[in-house]
C-alpha cells in the first residue's frame, strides 16, 4: 500500500514538473497586451512567473511614463525562472506616417517613401529613425516593415500610405533597406504580411471580417512574395503572416493557419529560417476557428512561433498559453517542433 501510495505520489510529482516546464517553453510563444496606460498588476505578476513572452504597445498605452512601465516588465522578467540574460520582448507598430504608435518617426510613411526621389535612402532613414522611436521608450521589436505590393490607389494597403508601392522591385529596394537599418540599430524588425494582402480592396480588413486573395499561385509568387526574398537576404528577423484565405495554395485555411503556406511556401521554398508571428489572434477574419487560445494551438500546429495577443485583454495571453501546454501535453502539438520554434526565438532575442 504504501509503495503504491508513493507511486502515487511520484508520478503526481513528475506531472505537475512536466506541466511548469511546458508552461514556461509555451509562455516564450505568447505575446501578452493589455488596455490602458497601467497594466494589471495581474500581467506583471504572470511576467514574474516566466508566463509571458513579450508585450505589445498600442496608442493606447503611450504617454511620458512609458519607458517606466516598460522598464517595470523588464524588471519582473528578470525576476522570473525564464529569465536567461537577454530582455523580454516589447514589440509595438512603428510603420511610418499614420501607423506609428509611439513618439518619433518615421514621419513619411511607406507610401511616401517609395515615391522619394532617393526611395533606398528615405527607407533606410525611416529604418534609423523607426529604431529611435522604439529605443527611446524602451521597445525592441517592431512589427515593420509592410511588404505588401498594392494593386489599386486607395485598396487596403494603400488607403493609409502602408505600401512602398505598386511594383516588387521598389517594394523590395524599401523594405530591405528599411529592415538593414533597423536592425543594425538594434531593433527587430518583422516583414508583413505573408504571402502579400496587396491585391485586397478597401474594405477587405482581415481584422474585422474573412477576407480571400484569389490570385494564382504564380503572381502571388512572382509579385506579392518577390519582396520577402530580399528580406530574408537582409536577415529579417521575424516575418508575420496575413489571416487572409489564399485558395491557391490552400482553400480551407488563411494563411497563418496553414502548413502548406508556413512550413511549405515560407520554410521551404523561400528559406526563411528566422522566426514566425502571427497577426491579431483575435481578428475578425477568424471567427470560423472558435476562441482565440483554440486559433493560437492552430497556428502553432501550422508552424507559428509567436502567438499575438493584441486584444488588450489581461486574461487572453494566458488563456492561449495554457492551451499550448494542453496541446503539448495530449500530443496535438509536436513537443521536437514547438522546441525548434522555441529555439529561433531564443536566438533572436540574443541579438538584443
Amino acid at each position: 500500500m504504501k509503495s503504491s501510495i508513493f507511486t502515487l505520489l511520484a508520478t503526481a510529482l513528475l506531472v505537475t514538473a512536466d506541466t511548469a516546464s511546458d508552461t514556461l517553453l509555451a509562455a516564450r510563444h505568447v505575446i501578452h497586451s493589455y488596455p490602458g496606460l497601467t497594466p494589471p498588476a495581474s500581467l506583471l505578476t504572470l511576467t514574474r512567473q516566466g508566463k509571458v513572452g513579450g508585450i505589445i504597445l498600442f496608442g493606447e498605452n503611450v504617454d511620458a511614463n512609458l519607458p517606466t512601465v516598460v522598464a517595470s516588465f523588464q524588471t519582473a522578467f528578470a525576476q522570473s525562472p525564464a529569465y536567461d540574460g537577454h530582455p523580454l520582448l516589447i514589440v509595438t507598430d512603428q510603420e511610418g506616417g499614420q501607423v506609428r504608435r509611439l513618439p518619433g518617426g518615421p514621419v513619411s510613411s511607406a507610401k511616401q517613401i517609395g515615391a522619394s526621389a532617393n526611395p533606398a535612402a528615405a527607407a533606410t532613414q525611416a529604418g534609423k529613425d523607426a529604431a529611435s522611436a522604439l529605443k527611446a521608450s524602451g521597445a525592441n521589436g517592431n512589427l515593420a516593415p509592410v511588404l505588401d505590393v498594392f494593386r489599386v490607389a486607395g485598396d487596403f494597403t494603400d488607403a493609409y500610405g502602408r505600401s512602398f508601392g505598386n511594383t516588387p522591385a521598389l517594394v523590395n529596394t524599401c523594405g530591405s533597406a528599411f529592415i538593414a537599418s533597423q536592425q543594425a540599430a538594434g531593433v527587430l524588425a518583422a516583414a508583413k504580411h505573408f504571402p502579400g494582402l496587396g491585391s485586397a480592396a478597401k474594405d477587405a480588413n482581415t481584422d474585422v471580417k474573412p477576407v480571400t486573395i484569389t490570385l494564382t499561385l504564380d503572381e502571388l509568387r512572382n509579385v506579392d512574395e518577390a519582396p520577402y526574398k530580399g528580406a530574408i537576404a537582409a536577415g529579417v528577423d521575424m516575418v508575420m503572416t496575413s489571416w487572409a484565405l489564399y485558395p491557391a495554395l490552400d482553400a480551407k485555411l488563411p494563411a497563418g493557419l496553414s502548413i502548406p503556406w508556413v512550413q511549405g511556401e515560407l520554410r521551404q521554398r523561400l528559406g526563411f529560417k528566422g522566426v514566425t508571428i502571427t497577426d491579431a489572434i483575435e481578428a475578425g477574419s477568424l471567427k470560423a476557428f472558435g476562441n482565440d487560445a483554440e486559433r493560437g494551438v492552430l497556428a502553432a500546429v501550422a508552424g507559428m512561433d509567436i502567438i499575438l495577443a493584441s486584444g488588450r485583454n489581461a486574461t487572453q495571453g494566458e488563456a492561449i498559453v495554457n492551451a499550448l501546454v494542453v496541446a503539448l501535453a495530449n500530443g496535438k502539438l509536436s513537443p521536437y517542433d514547438f522546441s525548434k520554434g522555441t529555439e529561433r526565438i531564443l536566438a533572436m532575442r540574443k541579438k538584443l
